[in-house]
Order: structure tokens, then sequence, then C-alpha cells
């Protein structure tokens, strides 16, 4: 199988055609207990200025200012008092767009995930389902937050050849309480690994 990193040039495409491309993409991160890997399933794109439900909407703060880096930075956030999400920037330097990493089908290092996570290994479904089990899942928190995906230490690559058009589902984001009309949730369709969803809250992304 091959495998290739992706450059910063993947990155700094639209974000709505980064989203797309990132459906069958793997998100590898090297730790001290060895390589994990994931199959990128779910994802969403944020627009910054452009989307209401984005953390960027407002202009460039000290919590958002990883988003307004060139693309191809992990920015990584916590919400609701307990958990993290990791989205991928995109776009030139100061744009303040972003992918959200919803969800990831499991493909190396499962018995770490799993103990990460509290889970049985066999209830693999269960690791990587949802943006904050994923984080969970590799161990990323606010330490990551700025972390370069060109870098050597956690990164994108590809694999496989790019998913097929009819392959790939578009639907509304999922728990945001404004810019809910936008279709900017994509998932590989039929996935397993795919997360459920959960209702609207009152903040944003």
């Amino acid at each position: 199988m091959s495998r290739q990193q992706l450059s910063r040039s993947f990155y700094l495409q639209p974000t709505l055609d980064v989203a797309r491309r990132l459906l069958g993409m793997y998100i590898v991160r090297r730790t001290p207990q060895g390589r994990l890997a994931g199959r990128i399933v779910e994802v969403e794109a944020y627009l910054g200025e452009l989307d209401p439900a984005s953390h960027a909407y407002r202009g460039r703060t000290a919590r958002n200012d990883v988003m307004f880096r060139k693309g191809g930075h992990l920015y990584v956030y916590f919400t609701y008092g307990m958990h993290f999400c990791s989205n991928v920037v995109t776009e030139s330097k100061g744009t303040g767009h972003a992918v959200l990493l919803r969800a990831v089908e499991p493909v190396e290092g499962v018995q770490i995930l799993a103990k990460r996570r509290d889970v049985n290994p066999t209830d693999i479904e269960q690791l990587c389902n949802g943006p904050a089990k994923l984080c969970q899942a590799f161990g990323i928190t606010r330490e990551h937050n700025g972390t370069d995906l060109c870098g050597e230490t956690m990164w994108i690559e590809r694999r496989d050849p790019p998913l097929a058009e009819e392959l790939i589902g578009v639907s509304t984001r999922v728990g945001i309480s404004t810019g809910k009309e936008q279709q900017w949730r994509f998932f590989m369709k039929g996935n397993r690994f795919v997360s459920k969803g959960r209702p609207a809250m009152q903040n944003r992304h």
C-alpha cells in the first residue's frame, strides 16, 4: 500500500473542496505507545466570516488564533467543559476557515485507542464515531492546538484512490444553533463508523 503525506498545497484549496477530499484520507499520530491511524469518514466545514456557526465569524481572537494560520495546522478547542474537538485549518493565512474531523474508522493502534476511550476493543464502532471520541482516542488535547500537519508527529496521508463522488453523502451540520441551513457536512455513505449526531445546542463551533 502506498502512503503519501498530504502537502501544504492540499490544505490551501477552497475549504469545501478540502472537506470533501479529506474523506477516505487517513489521520496518523505517532505516540510513545505506538502509531495510531484512522480513515476519515465524516467532516464538517466552517467558513469563518461567512459562517455564523464558526468560531472565526467575529474575527481573530486569542482562542481562535490558530484558525487564521495558513492551511495545514490543527485547531483544537475545548467545548461543553469536558470535550476536545480537532479541526484542519484550510486556505491561506488570515482566512479563518477550518474543517472539523467528526469521525474516523480505526485502522492502526486499536488497542491503544480503546484503552484511552475505556471501551472494549471489540466495540470498535464506538472508538472514534464522534469528534470528542476521536480526540479522546487519539489523545488530542489543547497542547496539540497549532500542530503542523505537514510535520512528523501528526499528519494526514493518502493511501487509497480518491473517494468516488457517488459515495459522498451531504447534509446539514450537527449540534449547532446558527448556520443550520448550510449543507456543509460530508460523510462516507453506508460507513458504520459515521457518528450518530446529536441535537442542536446553543454554542457555536
